[in-house]
């Protein structure tokens, strides 16, 4: 009995098919010719021969019919245009071209960046550290417009702190959503993202002189070294993450500031400094150095009633004046730790301006407008729920005690900074210093008002100033009710109607002439 093998060849031709779908499917999954891909690409091969070998005269008149022909027609048209599509895809992407179509050159980066990314001495690697519960999309919009504009010498990755916390440690990385920037040897950490600040710190990484920031000790300060809540090694870490060299100075020993001191920290005295030593930062200041004075409420320290020659100079000779008193805010949960919800138009301040900053055992920081050469401003007020309790004895015997006339009350700055022009002096003052310790830096902006505070007193908060973009404010202006009618009786109704005519016109005339 002869069997019709005939009938089994589309079977042939469907075994091909579906092995081109699993190989198409296998290449864009993996990507490499694997054994798998291999397997499939040869079972293709195979369906396509059986179909042929047990339908012959099919596959003869197939390749010699009129249908072939028209096939083969289409068949190169298509190849055609697949190959001019290809070349043209070639030449965009060895030639590409980017044009900014808003108004204001919003995607455009300014001016001053691309001249700085043209002048990179040698490559940029830029690791963004952000974990799921922050977005990372506008960074990377960013750092792609760096890349694309840095002839290949700017590159960047974006990593998870939680699934790399290695990575994470060894570059400094306290807060989440910070980018770190290193070329050859130096490191720079941008801890907002903005074109600006990203700029600047490339301007750093190219100009890398380090800046010196000495940590005053031997009156009970925070430590920098041994690490716990109550440290600041947090603090050590991330300056030198910035490429500050930090150091400690003690007064008592050496007399006078040192002559490579960018920035001198006092940070929670436990003890008064002496007058020797406060005419020593006086000296310092009058040459055009910089201070960051953290002072606790003296029911914290151990003060007594002994004088603060600190604070009496900080008053007499900069206008800034540290509270005899502690601040109580009842819009917190806790009434002695401040919560701050003002903060000035300042460069220190103007990074965290939307985020939340708080100060355990806080006193005021009052600022007099009255000295001549100086521009202070406060950086940093409580809510109007709060007052600057001045009874500090109550409060010492935990006594009952509320706002009254001696204190101050309403909105209670906590920090101030100044600026001397006759000196060339920078001055921030605090009136909390634990904000600032292991405890509290990684807690919401506390450990970047810190920073923050360091930059601007050392002057690296604005290295480079870039073109502001004026945003073009456009407001829609609905049409009215007969025009949404004619524009949906247009689009739904008219032009359908009208490609629809014109096809029935085609099907019969063709119709009349058969």
């Amino acid at each position: 009995m002869n069997r019709d093998w005939r009938k089994f060849a589309p079977w042939g031709l469907y075994l091909a098919v579906a092995a081109a779908l699993v190989s198409f499917g296998l290449f864009v999954v993996f990507r490499t010719l694997d054994l798998r891909l291999q397997i499939s690409l040869a079972l293709i091969v195979v369906g396509l021969a059986a179909a042929v070998l047990l339908d012959p005269e099919r596959a003869r008149r197939f390749l010699t019919g009129r249908q072939a022909r028209y096939g083969s027609n289409a068949l190169l048209m298509s190849l055609a245009f697949i190959g001019i599509v290809a070349v043209l895809n070639y030449l965009a992407y060895q030639n590409p071209l980017r044009k900014d179509l808003t108004e204001d050159r919003q995607n455009t980066l300014a001016p001053e960046t691309l001249e700085t990314l043209r002048s990179l001495p040698e490559p940029v690697t830029a690791v963004g550290f952000f974990t799921a519960r922050t977005p990372s999309e506008q960074a990377e919009r960013l750092l792609e417009q760096y890349r694309f504009y840095s002839d290949g010498k700017f590159t960047y990755r974006i990593v998870d702190p939680e699934s790399d916390p290695v990575a994470a440690r060894e570059a400094g990385i306290t807060r989440d959503g910070s980018i770190v920037l290193r070329m050859g040897d130096g490191q720079e950490i941008v801890d907002f993202v903005s074109e600006r600040g990203l700029t600047s710190a490339l301007v750093r990484l190219m100009n890398p002189a380090s800046k010196t920031v000495y940590f005053l000790t031997g009156h009970g300060e925070y430590d920098l070294e041994q690490g716990g809540d109550q440290s600041y090694a947090l603090v050590k870490r991330t300056l030198e993450g910035k490429n500050y060299t930090v150091r400690s100075l003690n007064l008592l020993a050496e007399h006078q500031v040192p002559s490579d001191a960018d920035v001198v920290v006092v940070a929670g005295p436990q003890q008064p400094l002496t007058p020797a030593e406060v005419e020593a930062l006086d000296a310092y200041l009058r040459n055009g150095g910089a201070l960051l004075a953290l002072e606790e409420p003296l029911p914290v320290t151990q003060f007594g009633d002994a004088p603060d020659p600190l604070a009496t100079y900080l008053s007499g000779t900069w206008g800034l004046t540290l509270g005899e008193d502690i601040v109580v805010d009842l819009s917190s949960e806790q009434p002695f730790v401040a919560v701050a919800a003002q903060y000035a138009a300042h460069p220190i301040t103007e990074k965290i301006a939307q985020v939340a900053t708080v100060f355990p055992t806080a006193r005021s920081v009052q600022v007099s407008g009255d000295l001549t050469d100086t521009f202070p401003v406060v950086l940093v007020q409580t809510g109007q729920n709060s007052w600057a309790e001045s009874d500090l004895a109550a409060v010492a015997a935990q006594e009952n005690f509320a706002a009254d006339e001696g204190d101050l009350i309403g909105s209670v700055p906590l920090a101030a900074a100044e600026e001397r022009s006759d000196w060339g002096a920078r001055v921030v003052v605090f009136g909390d210093s634990d904000f600032a310790s292991d405890a509290y830096f990684g807690f919401l902006g506390d450990g970047d008002l810190f920073v923050n505070a360091v930059d601007w007193a050392a002057g690296q908060e604005n290295l480079i100033n870039l073109t502001p973009k004026e945003r073009t404010q456009r407001v829609l202006v609905p049409p009215q009710s007969w025009a949404l009618g004619l524009i949906l009786l247009g689009t739904v109704f008219v032009l359908p109607g009208l490609a629809l005519v014109a096809g029935l016109t085609t099907w019969w005339q063709r119709r009349r002439r058969e």
